[in-house]
């Protein structure tokens, strides 16, 4: 087996600066991922897109489509209500967004920079 030489070598022994300076950094982006992949976003977005297809769908439909269904536009109203709920989950989103996260207790920086 050869040796790299031009690899640089990761120290054995980390101090626990580095230690807390890396769990710190992956809380952060932890935290951003979480925001990002927000079920509410995803499960409204996607209500809000369907609901638009299904909305154009029951504008265009036929009167044979309308009479199919005993005369109720059903597209129509499944996809106002598809509007609706997807509308209601960002607005959700919006309006109560997730919170961000609690730094652990014991940080250097909080006890007075030990």
């Amino acid at each position: 087996m050869t040796e790299h030489p031009e690899q640089p070598r990761r120290p054995l022994h980390y101090t626990e600066e580095d230690v807390q300076r890396e769990v710190s950094e992956l809380e952060t982006k932890s935290a951003t991922a979480a925001r990002i992949f927000d079920l509410r976003r995803i499960i409204g977005g996607l209500f809000v897109v369907y609901g638009v297809i299904v909305t154009i769908t029951g504008i265009t439909d036929s009167q044979t489509a309308i009479d199919k269904a005993e005369g109720v536009n059903i597209n129509l109203w499944t996809g106002i209500g598809m509007l609706l709920l997807g509308i209601f989950f960002l607005a959700w989103l919006k309006l109560r967004p997730t919170p961000p996260p609690v730094p652990p207790e014991g940080l250097p920086e909080e006890r007075g920079g030990e």
